[in-house]
């Protein structure tokens, strides 16, 4: 009689950082090496669900909030001016990984705001990165490209400020969208998703996230990573490396990706066609086994 194999092993749990913050995380499966997931700015874990049921038979698969996310506290402090930069997300992930009791090797994959965070990770820990798949990100200073507006960063920066006047409900108003019935429409015109490949489920849950979070977090956190670049330091990341790119993707436009793929010393770039920056649950299955062959062929895959 055959019998089914274990379901395999879930543990959760929060790091807690110097500062008091309490960090979510959560790992499911076994194996090496583990596959350490970052979310974007704005998400929380569930937009890497497809990789976790892909992954989950083989490799230990660590998904985790960042400050202000998903079941993470908020950070200590007023919000407005919170340490919720790059580099702060990219400490945390440590504490979270000694937390979840994971020492090594790791495989780093970066969703938009979390290709940043895995390579000021890999630039921090460089000994216990083995390989980086960024997804549908940048290096850094997103503003500056977003949607192919030259004066994107000025108008999120004169926006930020009238927000800031009126504190959390002063945000608020500036983001009437994202719990509306017509926030998938609006997502779908403006490049973010495309309705006919997206289930609209993992959309519906991504706007129901950040409608729950506190705007003074998401509008703090966008105008630090604006800042933010990893440019400088990637000729010096040696990883193996596996950089997704949309060709739809107005959020992090193509060029930003074949930029990446540039600079790191051993990239491979996966081009696909018609994908937007929602590719990751556009097109979980091609993702999932382009990444699975990327492992293999680096001997990071069993079977």
């Amino acid at each position: 009689m055959l019998v089914d194999p274990p379901p395999p092993p879930v543990r959760s749990g929060f790091a807690q950082v110097r500062d008091g913050a309490q960090l979510y995380w959560r790992t499911i499966g076994t194996g090496g090496p583990a596959l350490v997931c970052c979310n974007g700015v704005g998400v929380s874990t569930f937009f890497f669900k497809y990789v976790v049921e892909h992954f989950r038979d083989r490799h230990q698969v660590l998904v985790w909030d960042y400050r202000g996310h998903g079941r993470s506290s908020m950070p200590p402090g007023d919000p407005s001016s919170a340490d919720l930069s790059i580099e702060r997300s990219a400490e945390d992930l440590h504490v979270v990984l000694s937390s979840a009791g994971i020492t090594g090797p790791l495989v780093l994959l970066g969703h938009s705001m979390g290709c940043q965070v895995l390579f000021e990770y890999t630039h921090r820990y460089p000994s216990q990165v083995v390989a980086l798949v960024p997804l549908f990100g940048t290096a850094g200073r997103p503003l500056d490209t977003f949607l192919g507006l030259p004066h994107a960063r000025k108008a999120f920066d004169v926006l930020h400020r009238i927000a800031g006047w009126g504190g959390r409900n002063g945000a608020r108003v500036l983001l009437p969208l994202y719990a509306s019935p017509v926030a998938f429409a609006v997502g779908s015109a403006i490049g973010f998703v495309d309705r006919h490949y997206a289930e609209r489920a993992d959309i519906a849950r991504y706007l129901e996230h950040l409608g729950h979070m506190d705007p003074q977090v998401f509008l703090r956190m966008v105008s630090l990573i604006a800042d933010h670049d990893a440019t400088p330091y990637l000729s010096t990341l040696e990883q193996p490396a596996l950089v997704f790119a949309g060709e739809r993707d107005l959020f992090t436009p193509l060029h930003l990706s074949q930029a990446i793929a540039r600079e790191l010393p051993q990239a491979e770039l996966m081009i696909l066609a018609d994908a937007t920056h929602a590719a990751i649950v556009e097109y979980p299955d091609t993702i999932n086994l382009r990444i699975e062959r990327f492992l293999r062929e680096h001997g990071l895959h069993d079977g």
